[in-house]
């Protein structure tokens, strides 16, 4: 039997909103079909325009707020949440956090795991905290503009200040696109897969405030590439990297694999909890250094680590958490697949003077595979994987390794729940509160440091 939808498109309705989902959309329900709606909060009425209707749910977007919830706050700016920067913006900071520690505990209890989650840790100022933008390069009305994507398209809003970004890479960033103004620098057409420029990414060291330019473009030849960099070091003195990157790929893929030096280093550095960090064009470093702090030492804090301890740790980027670790550790092995990242992760031990320190380039699940094999007996072991959490074979080369503990650095909650469960199904148990750390203010995304211990 057809199942009778109870709303139609383009048609108005008033609901209560009852929670708010992962994705931060305000859920409502009419006889129990849910409708999820932006920029709608639990404990509000709204009138709702339903936009989209699906088999078994619909889209709607707010048309009147009929009563308020006390955790809304005015939008900094509509078109942060048109574009997906700051899809939280509408939500009071307090509530952001307590947000984000439900959403973990919700995604335990449906594994039917009894965690106990500990408040969200905060920012005294939950703004201006990325130290790296990536923005696309478009040509709009014929003028040269940078901006953010509108969600689900790749239609450009024009941007000056982002909001959840350093403001002195918000200016570098309009620094830069009015030098490539100057000299017509023809932006990339995606339709055509033709222009120049296609995107600008700015990083900052937080505490050496070293700035690198990098100009990803699609073709080899950068046209007045010498007059650009005069102008750019003459307008931002900050800047001591200057980079090409060329990708001439129809694709989505942010960088190409060719990076070309056009002015001074070919990284900058930076410093996280005292150590030193070389930061090159392609490096994954995290964006928000504040709260990275607070992460990585609280997850050699949990490691609980001795000085004849050996520690793997696997997903090692370019070694934050590892020489974190192997300040206090005997010995600590990283693994990343990253080739770049595993070049910087053995130059950041360099610049530290950290000897105790094994990095290998290859598939986590299967270097841990090979170590097992070998007989690395290691104490502890950290993970810090992608969204898409663990592969079930990791888990089960760690289980056979037998640490004491496993701390797992997650920044997906659906995953991590998952992967808990495994682990709990082979012998390791939570037995401390998860403690959510909130490294992305102001969207819905949310860190946290799950310690598992044997049984």
């Amino acid at each position: 039997m057809k199942k009778i939808v109870p709303v139609q498109k383009n048609q108005d309705y008033d609901v209560d909103i009852s929670d708010l989902t992962y994705q931060g959309l305000g859920v409502a329900k009419i006889d129990d079909f849910p409708i999820f709606i932006e920029n709608a909060l639990p404990t509000e009425n709204v009138t709702m325009k339903v936009i989209k209707v699906k088999k078994n749910f619909a889209f709607g977007r707010v048309v009147k707020i009929n009563k308020k919830s006390k955790d809304r706050v005015e939008l900094v700016d509509k078109a942060y949440t048109q574009t997906g920067i700051a899809p939280l913006q509408h939500l009071k900071y307090d509530a952001q956090l307590k947000f984000k520690q439900h959403q973990i505990e919700v995604d335990f209890s449906k594994m039917k795991l009894d965690v106990q989650v500990n408040p969200t840790i905060g920012m005294d100022d939950p703004t201006h905290y990325r130290n790296k933008a990536q923005i696309p390069v478009r040509m709009i009305n014929g003028k040269l503009q940078t901006g953010f994507y509108r969600k689900h398209s790749h239609d450009l809003v024009p941007i000056e200040d982002f909001y959840i970004q350093d403001p002195k890479i918000d200016e570098a960033v309009v620094v830069v696109r009015d030098i490539l103004r100057k000299f017509r620098v023809q932006p990339y057409d995606e339709e055509a897969n033709k222009g120049v420029v296609r995107n600008i990414m700015v990083r900052r060291g937080h505490y050496s405030h070293e700035m690198m330019i990098v100009l990803i473009t699609r073709t080899e030849k950068l046209p007045s590439s010498g007059e650009i960099v005069a102008e750019i070091t003459k307008a931002l003195p900050e800047v001591k990297s200057i980079v090409q990157n060329v990708n001439p790929q129809k694709t989505n893929a942010l960088m190409g694999k060719k990076n070309k030096v056009l002015a001074g280093k070919s990284t900058i550095e930076d410093t996280l909890l005292g150590l030193k960090f070389d930061i090159s064009a392609s490096s994954f470093y995290q964006v928000n250094p504040v709260q990275t702090e607070k992460l990585y030492e609280m997850a050699t804090k949990k490691a609980d680590l001795s000085a004849d301890d050996t520690v793997i740790d696997a997903y090692c980027g370019i070694g934050t958490i590892s020489l974190s670790m192997a300040r206090v550790a005997k010995q600590v092995y990283g693994v990343e697949i990253v080739p770049e990242a595993v070049e910087d992760a053995k130059k950041n031990a360099k610049l530290n003077d950290l000897t105790n320190v094994h990095f290998v380039c290859g598939k986590a699940e299967d270097q841990m595979a090979k170590w097992q094999e070998d007989g690395l007996k290691p104490d502890v072991i950290s993970v810090d994987p992608p969204r898409k959490g663990l592969e079930a074979s990791l888990i089960d080369s760690v289980v056979k390794m037998n640490p004491k503990r496993v701390v797992y650095v997650s920044c997906n909650p659906a995953t991590l729940a998952r992967d808990v469960k495994l682990f709990t199904e082979q012998g390791y148990e939570v037995n401390q509160p998860v403690q959510p750390v909130d490294q992305f203010p102001q969207t819905v995304h949310v860190e946290s440091i799950t310690v598992l211990e044997r049984k």
